[in-house]
């Protein structure tokens, strides 16, 4: 499926956790609904530091990624050979989010490392059903 955008609260959470976990580098994986990025996907034994994030895709759930979203501790956007690599693993959407983790400070590129468009859009969540 083709990523049309992503929605505004899911922008917000990857903002408030890159935000908290700096200087360290927040990770997680992108998961989409309908063409729109809804969530975050947090893999059990992701590794963050200062200087990286290792996320562990043998950990990945039986489901596809979108892409994949991490945080820089500074202002630096640009993918590393280590971003790129994973890029091309997972999706096609990866967001990198840096210094002041503000809606201005994250930019969006294909799984070649080139920066492609991603909406910003308003989506009303649906409650979630108890079980």
């Amino acid at each position: 499926m083709q990523v049309k955008g992503i929605a505004r609260d899911t922008l917000d959470f990857i903002l408030e956790a890159s935000r908290s976990m700096a200087p360290e580098e927040f990770a997680g994986l992108l998961q989409e609904k309908d063409g729109i990025i809804t969530e975050v996907l947090i893999l059990p034994g992701t590794e963050s530091s200062d200087t990286s994030a290792v996320l562990r895709l043998y950990m990945m759930p039986n489901m596809k990624a979108a892409g994949s979203v991490h945080s820089h501790p500074g202002h630096n956007r640009s993918p590393s050979e280590a971003d790129l690599h994973l890029f091309s693993k997972t999706g096609n959407c990866h967001i990198i989010v840096g210094k002041p983790y503000s809606r201005q400070s994250w930019t969006c590129y294909d799984r070649k490392g080139k920066i492609r468009d991603l909406p910003v859009l308003d989506i009303e969540f649906e409650e979630d059903e108890e079980i």
